[in-house]
Protein backbone atom coordinates (compact mmCIF):
# COMPACT_ATOMS: atom_id res chain seq x y z
CA UNK A 1 0.00 0.00 0.00
CA UNK A 2 2.89 2.21 0.52
CA UNK A 3 4.02 4.80 -2.91
CA UNK A 4 7.05 6.75 -3.86
CA UNK A 5 8.55 9.09 -5.37
CA UNK A 6 12.24 8.52 -6.66
CA UNK A 7 15.07 11.11 -7.32
CA UNK A 8 17.76 11.16 -9.29
CA UNK A 9 19.98 13.01 -6.48
CA UNK A 10 20.41 14.51 -3.50
CA UNK A 11 19.81 17.94 -5.20
CA UNK A 12 16.52 16.65 -6.86
CA UNK A 13 15.75 15.24 -3.19
CA UNK A 14 15.73 18.79 -1.57
CA UNK A 15 14.42 20.23 -4.44
CA UNK A 16 11.09 18.34 -4.17
CA UNK A 17 11.34 18.14 -0.68
CA UNK A 18 11.15 22.03 -0.42
CA UNK A 19 7.81 22.27 -2.61
CA UNK A 20 5.68 19.42 -0.56
CA UNK A 21 3.00 19.81 1.40
CA UNK A 22 3.90 18.82 5.01
CA UNK A 23 2.32 15.51 5.35
CA UNK A 24 2.63 15.00 1.92
CA UNK A 25 5.47 12.47 2.64
CA UNK A 26 6.04 9.89 5.64
CA UNK A 27 9.48 9.01 5.61
CA UNK A 28 12.78 9.55 3.15
CA UNK A 29 15.14 6.33 2.28
CA UNK A 30 18.03 8.51 1.32
CA UNK A 31 21.15 7.07 -0.35
CA UNK A 32 24.20 7.95 1.24
CA UNK A 33 26.48 8.19 -2.18
CA UNK A 34 24.19 9.52 -4.93
CA UNK A 35 25.63 12.53 -7.72
CA UNK A 36 25.84 16.17 -7.62
CA UNK A 37 24.84 16.25 -3.73
CA UNK A 38 25.00 13.24 -1.20
CA UNK A 39 22.65 11.83 0.69
CA UNK A 40 24.31 13.62 3.88
CA UNK A 41 24.42 17.14 2.75
CA UNK A 42 20.47 16.19 1.32
CA UNK A 43 19.77 15.63 4.41
CA UNK A 44 21.84 19.06 6.13
CA UNK A 45 19.66 21.10 3.82
CA UNK A 46 16.00 19.26 4.57
CA UNK A 47 17.10 19.51 8.10
CA UNK A 48 17.94 23.15 7.80
CA UNK A 49 14.41 24.32 5.58
CA UNK A 50 12.42 26.75 7.46
CA UNK A 51 9.28 25.02 8.46
CA UNK A 52 9.16 22.88 10.95
CA UNK A 53 6.99 20.47 10.26
CA UNK A 54 9.22 19.30 6.72
CA UNK A 55 12.14 19.37 8.82
CA UNK A 56 11.01 16.61 11.35
CA UNK A 57 10.80 13.97 8.03
CA UNK A 58 12.26 10.54 9.48
CA UNK A 59 15.01 10.17 7.21
CA UNK A 60 16.60 6.46 6.48
CA UNK A 61 20.45 5.89 5.28
CA UNK A 62 20.54 3.38 2.98
CA UNK A 63 24.17 2.56 2.24
CA UNK A 64 26.57 -0.38 0.93
CA UNK A 65 28.76 1.04 3.51
CA UNK A 66 27.97 -1.02 6.68
CA UNK A 67 30.75 -0.40 9.38
CA UNK A 68 29.72 1.43 12.13
CA UNK A 69 31.20 4.77 11.47
CA UNK A 70 29.46 5.13 8.52
CA UNK A 71 26.05 4.49 10.80
CA UNK A 72 27.70 7.54 13.37
CA UNK A 73 27.90 9.69 10.09
CA UNK A 74 24.44 8.79 8.91
CA UNK A 75 23.09 10.30 12.12
CA UNK A 76 25.33 13.21 12.79
CA UNK A 77 23.58 14.55 9.49
CA UNK A 78 20.38 14.46 10.99
CA UNK A 79 19.42 10.89 9.51
CA UNK A 80 16.77 8.63 11.87
CA UNK A 81 17.82 5.46 10.68
CA UNK A 82 20.78 3.23 8.95
CA UNK A 83 20.19 0.16 6.31
CA UNK A 84 22.97 -1.28 4.68
CA UNK A 85 22.80 -2.54 1.41
CA UNK A 86 21.62 -4.59 0.27
CA UNK A 87 18.22 -4.01 1.59
CA UNK A 88 16.53 -6.86 3.64
CA UNK A 89 12.73 -6.06 3.02
CA UNK A 90 11.90 -7.26 6.61
CA UNK A 91 14.76 -5.04 8.19
CA UNK A 92 12.99 -1.58 6.27
CA UNK A 93 9.57 -2.62 7.25
CA UNK A 94 11.02 -3.02 10.89
CA UNK A 95 12.81 0.39 10.53
CA UNK A 96 10.00 2.32 8.73
CA UNK A 97 7.60 0.80 11.44
CA UNK A 98 9.62 2.33 14.43
CA UNK A 99 10.56 5.60 12.64
CA UNK A 100 6.60 6.92 11.82
CA UNK A 101 5.20 4.96 15.19
CA UNK A 102 7.24 7.34 17.16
Amino acid sequence: GASCTICRDGAEVVEKFRTVAPGEYDAILMDVQMPLMDGGEATRQIRALPDPALVKIPILAMTANAFEEDRKSALEYGMNGFLSKPINIEELIAALSSLLAG
